[in-house]
């Protein structure tokens, strides 16, 4: 399954339409919850599920939304409650699902009828949405494979968005020869740099978060003036979220980007497997890890490296940066060196690095990387790898 995310543009008339929607979803979700709650072991999904007649015959204003819509919020019910089981499995304190206040239920899924994609020609193309009619959407790139479920997400911004989830067509199944790994590299996440590889390259960090910090304080600040629940409060907090909404949007551009320049010019890439969570209990730093997104970005480049039939594989980050100097220009780029080392040895290559010389690190902006102007050249190696059949 694959999902691709585009925006909609609905009419005003439509817009009231979907907030009903979101709305009587909200109402089913909480009395769900209730209900649950109230009974001495958790009713199973199934019979949840039976239950939407009789409430629809108590709530006539169910009816107005798509049936499938209605079996879906049984569906997210209880795959919060199965993720807090598994929290507290792990031994975490948890406590019980909350239930939903008004304006917080953000998303209703379609699931495999009540929706259908219309090319128009036009810039604007239509999206079918049962009980709302054809909402206007940008499709800015092409759907491959069958459209299964539609969720349909309001942001606090006040943006509209549909996620197309599709099955992608199965190609036949042949016997074709394993391809020969040809070229590998290592990456060492950091601070200072976003990145640095064994390649030399030394990926400037685009800090969006820092980068509008103060326009966020502005807006925090205008926003703590204004009357709680208020009209104007409430303009003033979809401006606030528009520059969150921008900061990610600018931060995912530049992930999507780095990983998929790694994904298509190497067939192996070794990164280290990072125990983000507790990396972020140091208060000093915590921002600045939450900034870089480090987990979206290995995210990014598992899934696309397993769609293209490339290799990510994650080693210990043990001993990657032992005995180097905090001042060494080159510490990270021999960390990236260590950490593609391990890499080749867990996959059964054990193949020793010998450092030849050392040179300057090649640094990248962000900028160049948003762009798409990272180049990949086949440059003469800082390392020298003995034995190694594609140097």
């Amino acid at each position: 399954m694959l999902a691709y995310k585009f925006r909609l543009y609905p009419t005003d008339e439509q817009e009231e339409k979907l907030l009903l929607i979101l709305e009587r979803c909200r109402w089913l979700y909480n009395k769900l919850l209730s209900i649950i709650n109230g009974s001495e072991n958790t009713p199973s999904k199934r019979k949840m599920q039976s239950l939407l007649p009789k409430l629809k015959e108590e709530r006539k204003e169910l009816k107005e939304v798509n049936a499938k819509t209605l079996q879906m919020v049984v569906f997210m019910l209880y795959n919060n409650l199965k993720a807090l089981a598994e929290l507290k499995k792990k031994g975490k304190k948890v406590g019980k699902l909350r239930y939903k206040k008004y304006g917080k239920f953000k998303s209703f899924i379609l699931n495999q009828s009540g929706f259908k994609l219309i090319k128009t020609g036009n810039r604007l193309d239509k999206l079918y949405i049962s009980k709302v009619g054809e909402v206007p959407i940008k499709i800015h790139r092409s759907v491959e494979g069958r459209i299964k479920q539609v969720i349909i997400k309001r942001y606090e911004s006040g943006a509209w968005f549909a996620l197309l989830c599709v099955e992608e067509t199965e190609t036949p199944k042949t016997e074709t020869p394993k391809k020969e790994v040809e070229r590998v590299i290592g990456i060492d996440l950091g601070i200072r740099s976003f990145l640095t590889d064994s390649e030399g390259r030394a990926i400037e960090n685009p800090r969006c978060y820092e980068r509008d910090l103060e326009r966020l304080r502005v807006e925090h600040r205008k926003l703590s003036k204004k009357k709680k629940g208020s009209k104007n409060w409430l303009k003033q907090l979809r401006r606030l979220c528009k520059v969150y909404e921008k900061i990610e949007r600018r931060r995912d551009d530049f992930l999507h980007k780095l990983s998929r320049f790694y994904v298509n010019n190497y067939d192996l890439i070794a990164v280290e497997a990072l125990n983000i969570a507790n990396m972020k209990r140091n208060h000093n730093l915590s921002a600045q890890i939450s900034d870089a997104s480090w987990g979206k970005f290995l995210r990014f480049l598992s899934y696309k490296a397993a769609r293209a039939g490339k290799t990510v594989v994650k080693v210990s980050p043990r001993g990657t940066s032992e005995g180097l100097s905090w001042d060494d220009p080159l510490r990270d780029h021999t960390s990236a060196c260590r950490i593609l080392k391990k890499g080749l040895k867990k996959l059964g290559q054990g193949l020793p690095f010998e450092p030849v010389e050392r040179r300057p690190l090649r640094h990248i902006s962000a900028s160049s990387v948003i762009v798409g102007q990272v180049a990949s050249t086949k440059q003469e190696p800082l390392l020298t790898v003995t034995g190694c059949p594609f140097q």
